[in-house]
């Protein structure tokens, strides 16, 4: 399963619409006490978060910071830059919306392996 945090909802929609033509169990995940939940009842194979809401973005990485069976992957405006350095240190692979909107298809299989 991929957890994923969307900062506005038609990212939210967007990925989820996405994931599910594609068969990729895609379940949102708003808090870190959200995203505790999840990861206590589900095999979780990676974590997408939205930096446009860097505070709980961050937060969301650092809780599974640890944890190397959790995929991380970080997105945002290509403006974002100390967002990217922020996601980057705590151990996720970044990219920009633009990018990921790009390959949406192709990055949520990717992180379903």
């Amino acid at each position: 399963m991929i957890l994923y945090h969307a900062a506005d909802l038609l990212w939210a929609s967007k990925i989820k619409t996405t994931a599910e033509s594609l068969g990729v169990a895609a379940r949102p995940v708003r808090t870190v006490e959200m995203l505790t939940a999840r990861l206590a009842d589900s095999p979780v194979r990676a974590l997408l978060v939205d930096l446009d809401a860097e505070a709980v973005a961050l937060a969301l990485l650092e809780c599974v910071k640890g944890r190397a069976d959790v995929r991380k992957l970080a997105y945002g405006p290509h403006v974002q830059g100390e967002s990217f350095l922020k996601a980057k240190a705590i151990g996720a692979a970044i990219t920009s919306r633009g990018s990921l909107n790009a390959s949406l298809e192709a990055t949520l299989v990717d992180l379903d392996r």
